[in-house]
């Protein structure tokens, strides 16, 4: 199993610690690190800043959103990120959600899988090199009756294949990843449960495209946190959790809260949201099971953290990507090194 870095948003006064950990990252072996965006900073711009401050590591989008970008601007962006790493770019692609899709960028989310194929089908077409021409539901390129002419990206990818990530969650949308994409990045994952609410799903979608798991990546982000109290450590993560899980969507559209309710906490998600979203934030943590947490983080000292890896590979997990915790830069270094620390203790390394 390898690990992985997830820097998260950028933009929150801690740009220079998060390259502080990417850098140590790239330094004791860590295979990947992503970076996200939502509605502040944009993936793209702070992957080329890492890229150009490290050396081994690849760099990821976690996600690019597709309703930002059209499916040809992301393959150039890919091909560009590409060419500038020496082939160190993973493209993570997602719908992101009804709010973010219809508030910011003013894109109807609807039928988000058949989006996601069709702009899948198009990015790969556009890195290949070869006229770009597409007929869908979603999109028609060039456009009909116009002067637009299929045309060919003219930027050369440092590798002929760059791997194609999904976010997902929903069954639907794991078993469409399974079959169109090279891994899946996942969230608030169970070892306990993982393969009843995603793996199985992402196996249908490679058996019905005709492959097997050889080859896919399973790739969660685990938060981290180091220290003997487990409990004071899962506190750390409440209001995170709560808002995933009470504020992420709306009350009928919120995949987050779905996931927990898949996980047995059908009547702690429902509270979660219902405190959340009447505006109890402090409430909403407060009603987070210190379980989920745990069961859906890595906490305490070393060993413990080991146990908990042996426990992701066990259920499928081929690049664990670690969110290191800590009020400090220190503190958050002191995490990420624990991490590879426990691999090797794990015999995963």
């Amino acid at each position: 199993m390898r690990l992985g870095i997830n820097l998260g948003y950028w933009g929150a006064g801690m740009d220079a610690d998060n390259l502080a950990v990417a850098r140590e990252a790239d330094r004791i072996g860590y295979d990947v690190c992503w970076a996200a965006e939502a509605y502040g900073s944009d993936a793209p711009t702070v992957l080329s800043w890492v890229a150009a401050q490290t050396e081994r590591i690849d760099v990821g989008s976690a996600i690019l959103q597709i309703p930002a970008r059209q499916p040809a601007m992301t393959a150039m962006t890919a091909a560009t990120l590409d060419s500038l790493s020496g082939g160190r770019f993973r493209l993570g692609l997602g719908v992101s959600g009804p709010q973010v899709s219809e508030g910011w960028y003013g894109v109807k989310f609807d039928k988000p899988l058949a989006r996601t194929r069709e702009y899948v089908e198009i990015v790969r077409k556009a890195m290949s090199r070869e006229r770009l021409s597409y007929e869908g539901e979603h999109w028609t390129l060039p456009l009909p009756g116009g002067p637009g002419k299929p045309l060919k990206l003219t930027v050369h990818p440092e590798r002929e294949h760059i791997p194609v990530y999904i976010a997902a969650i929903g069954p639907k949308n794991l078993e469409q990843t399974g079959e169109i994409a090279e891994g899946a990045l996942l969230i608030f994952p169970s070892a306990e449960h993982l393969e009843d609410t995603a793996v199985r799903h992402i196996r249908a979608g490679r058996e019905k495209a005709g492959l097997t798991m050889e080859g896919f990546d399973v790739c969660p982000t685990v938060p981290l946190a180091l220290g003997e109290d487990v409990p004071a450590l899962a506190d750390m993560f409440r209001p995170y959790t709560a808002l995933y899980v009470g504020g992420m969507g709306s009350r009928k559209q919120n995949f987050y809260n779905q996931l927990a309710q898949r996980m047995g906490y059908e009547r702690e998600a429902a509270e979660i949201q219902d405190k959340y979203l009447s505006g109890d934030k402090a409430g909403a943590a407060a009603a987070v099971p210190h379980e989920l947490i745990d069961s859906t983080s890595l906490l305490g000292g070393v060993e413990r953290i080991a146990d908990g890896m042996k426990a992701y590979a066990a259920a499928g997990v081929t690049t664990l990507t670690l969110a290191p915790a800590g009020f400090t830069l220190e503190e958050r270094l002191a995490a990420l090194r624990a991490g590879a620390e426990a691999l090797e203790l794990a015999g995963l390394a």
